[in-house]
């Protein structure tokens, strides 16, 4: 697989950044190369402090490399040299084009399930009936549309999950970054929370990028790169 072909949607070359931690320098990531098709599920996987958020934070344009590219093909065929991209023009990449959903929902408690979703749509400029009518679709998508009016305190852990995915997904992203989710979760609902992210990514047309700690987690990928020392050391594909 040759890096940068036509049905790339994410090209990541030599990637390099470091931390200073006191008199410490920390190489969080060295020379990372990759890339993602569109569609793509692909898991990333390694030991604490191997690199793996570092990766996933510059793939959504919340960090930026020390040196390398991160080249994104969006819609139409633009694209988008992520490296090269100003701080307000990299804040408006992450809201037009990249959901978040992390290990904590982060929702917030005064507003409702709705509501919470309808945060993430404002963003990108929908008109009040277009926003509802994606919320309400979404929330149904992920099996919540009965939940719409629920406060984060009436929901279970996984169904708060659920929403910070509704969430993320709302905007149609072309990139979905999935960073723990399942952190916060029992076993069985954290694999149900994995198979729903599969599901619903593919159904809404969104490429997905997942940091897991957990191996039995790995089978939801089409592809597995393993991180250790800031390097892919491995890569597996489930195809």
């Amino acid at each position: 697989m040759s890096l940068g072909s036509d049905e790339s949607v994410v090209v990541v070359q030599d990637l390099h950044k470091a931390y200073s931690l006191g008199s410490t320098i920390v190489r969080a990531l060295n020379g990372v190369s990759l890339e993602l098709k569109q569609g793509e599920f692909l898991v990333v996987m390694g030991p604490s402090g191997s690199g793996k958020s570092t990766l996933v934070n510059m793939i959504g344009g919340i960090d930026k490399p020390d040196s390398g590219s991160i080249l994104v093909t969006l819609n139409e065929g633009n694209a988008v040299h992520l490296n090269e991209l100003s701080p307000k023009e990299l804040t408006r990449f992450r809201r037009q084009n990249v959901g978040f959903v992390f290990q904590f929902y982060s929702l917030i408690p005064t507003l409702t399930a709705s509501e919470n979703v309808e945060l993430a749509a404002e963003l990108i400029d929908l008109s009040n009936s277009e926003m509802k009518k994606r919320t309400k679709e979404v929330l149904e998508a992920v099996g919540l549309g009965d939940r719409l009016d629920s406060f984060p305190s009436q929901l279970s852990g996984g169904e708060r999950q659920i929403v910070a995915l509704a969430r993320a997904l709302v905007k149609r992203p072309k990139l979905l970054i999935v960073d723990e989710p399942t952190g916060q979760l029992d076993e069985k609902t954290g694999h149900e929370m994995v198979q729903l992210i599969r599901s619903t990514s593919e159904q809404f047309g969104s490429t997905v990028v997942m940091v897991t700690h957990d191996v039995s987690l790995k089978k939801y990928g089409d592809r597995v790169i393993h991180l250790s020392s800031g390097m892919i050391v491995k890569e597996e594909s489930n195809d």
